[in-house]
C-alpha cells in the first residue's frame, strides 16, 4: 500500500509524515496519559526524521571545507536541541502524571 502512495520508494521526508500523523492520531484518540506522552514522543521522531530528510544533501560535505556541495548544519543544530527539549518535556509529563495518579489513590 504505501508502495502505491510514495511512487515506488520511501523517504525519509514521507516516514516523518506518517510518524507524525499516527502520533496526532494517538493523541487524539487515547485517554491515558501515559500513552498520550507516547504519541507525543512519536510526533517528535517524526518532525526529527523529516528534518534529517529535508537536509540529506546527496555528496554534501562539512561546510568547512571548501567544496561545491556542502550540507546546512542548522537542521542538525536544530534536531539535537529537539532531543533535549523531548527527553525533558517527556520527563516532566510522566513526573506530572506519577503525582496525579499518586493523589487520586
Amino acid at each position: 500500500m504505501i508502495d502505491s502512495i510514495t511512487g515506488g520508494y520511501l523517504t525519509a521526508e514521507i516516514a516523518g509524515i506518517i510518524l507524525f500523523l499516527i502520533g496526532v492520531y494517538g493523541l487524539m484518540t487515547k485517554e491515558d496519559l501515559i500513552k498520550q506522552v507516547l504519541a507525543i514522543n512519536i510526533i517528535s521522531a517524526g518532525i526529527v526524521l523529516y528534518f534529517v530528510g529535508v537536509a540529506y544533501v546527496s555528496g554534501g560535505g562539512v561546510p568547512i571545507l571548501p567544496n561545491d556541495k556542502v550540507v546546512d548544519p542548522l537542521p542538525a543544530t536544530l534536531v539535537l536541541t529537539g532531543f533535549v527539549v523531548d527527553v525533558a518535556i517527556t520527563a516532566l509529563a510522566l513526573a506530572i502524571i506519577i503525582r496525579i495518579k499518586g493523589e487520586r489513590k
